[in-house]
């Protein structure tokens, strides 16, 4: 059998903000290409036996869908945009600041609701099948998500919640919490990140009644799926619930980044929303992407009960905001227990322009690492979760220099 030998070169850093507290363990040589030795630290999970992870009080059985490791464990339950002060918390407390003044019930009270408490342990019907994603869809792999087992994994979108705060009988709500993904090692991708989803639902009168002469307009129709509109959906009802969408997105952008904000917005793919856009804002001459939205799939809403109405959705990541807003250049940087760092996001109010001061000088190290691959199934993924486990945020960066396939 042919063996796979590749060459990764991994920049650390020498001496910087990024969890000062980490005690890097080394690799006993003999187990170097299988296994590895965590960082002991304080964490909601543990193993009590090797066939079971108990994570936030509840035990959940392993098998061979099981991939999700201590470095990561450890995470769970750290709620970063709850921490008063840190910066995902004033990136989410802007954005419902915003929310609950613009947007006001018959009551009188906030419209939309806030949920930044919910579980990150979802089920595989929560985190795929009601959001209609195809079982063969490549989202679903062991590759790209932590799984506890076949049955729970660590959500890896905020998206998962839609269906059953819908079910819930709600109508508009912000979802916010921390999503896990497996990802490379640089400064813009880490495995757990934060996002906040919206949602917001409307009946026939709702969508209609200041539309002049919009009695007779309908939601749904039995038509055909275009590019630009559901099969079920009226192309009126879809151009009212579009420009909605992409107002509501846009004076949100603009209370957060300034007036005179330039903002585009580009065709793109989603399971669960049709037609689907992601939006991408100008800031200082260089257009970004902020967040992806759409029309909601009418199939997902009408299993969760709503089949009398119509949606929108959209899910943005808190760091991708905070870094650009803050200009952090470095996603490790919000897991910093450093006071240098937080304390540079302690504001008397939460609209407070703050600019990141960068903390360390010192070069990063350079280290090159070469070692056979134990499996032909072992991926890139893999490695990164060894050296995060191993180093965690002191490395900088891992890249692949060079593989070599022996021919015997």
């Amino acid at each position: 059998m042919a063996m796979l030998w590749k060459f990764m070169r991994v920049a650390k850093y020498s001496k910087t903000a990024l969890a000062p507290k980490v005690k890097v363990k080394g690799i006993s040589a003999h187990s170097r290409h299988s296994s590895s030795k965590s960082v002991p630290s304080d964490f909601a999970a543990n193993t009590p036996c090797s066939n079971t992870v108990e994570l936030l009080g509840k035990a959940y059985p392993q098998d061979d869908y099981s991939n999700v490791t201590e470095k990561i464990l450890s995470k769970v339950g750290k709620n970063l945009h709850n921490k008063k002060h840190h910066p995902l918390w004033l990136i989410k407390e802007q954005v419902k600041d915003h929310f609950y003044k613009q947007y006001i019930g018959r009551r009188g009270t906030p419209l939309f609701s806030v949920y930044d408490g919910l579980s990150p342990v979802v089920t595989i019907q929560q985190n795929f099948d009601s959001l209609l994603i195809p079982q063969n869809h490549m989202s679903r792999s062991k590759e790209d998500n932590y799984y506890l087992n076949r049955d729970h994994m660590l959500r890896a979108h905020t998206s998962a919640h839609q269906w059953d705060l819908i079910h819930s009988g709600l109508d508009a709500f912000l979802a916010v919490g921390d999503v896990y993904r497996r990802d490379t090692i640089d400064n813009t991708h880490y495995p757990v990140f934060h996002q906040m989803e919206g949602v917001r639902l409307f009946s026939c009168h709702e969508l209609f009644s200041n539309i002049k002469d919009g009695e007779g307009l309908q939601l749904f129709e039995q038509g055909h799926r275009t590019a630009h509109k559901q099969e079920c959906h009226t192309m009126e009802a879809v151009r009212l619930v579009e420009f909605n969408l992409k107002q509501v997105l846009t004076k949100l952008m603009t209370h957060i980044f300034g007036d005179g904000l330039q903002v585009r917005w580009v065709d793109c793919y989603f399971p669960f929303t049709h037609p689907s856009f992601e939006m991408e804002i100008n800031f200082q001459g260089e257009w970004l992407e902020v967040l992806g939205c759409g029309v909601m799939e009418q199939q997902l809403v009408n299993s969760a009960g709503a089949q009398d109405k119509i949606g929108w959705a959209f899910g943005l990541g808190l760091e991708r905001l905070a870094m650009i807003l803050y200009d952090i250049p470095d996603i490790r940087l919000f897991w910093s227990e450093d006071e240098r760092f937080l304390k540079q996001f302690i504001v008397p109010h939460i609209w407070q322009k703050i600019k990141f001061q960068p903390l360390s000088r010192y070069p990063p190290l350079i280290n090159d690492i070469s070692f056979w691959l134990p499996s032909e199934t072992y991926s890139k993924n893999d490695f990164y979760d060894l050296a995060r486990t191993v180093g965690g945020d002191l490395i900088e960066k891992v890249v692949l220099v060079d593989e070599f396939t022996h021919p015997k």
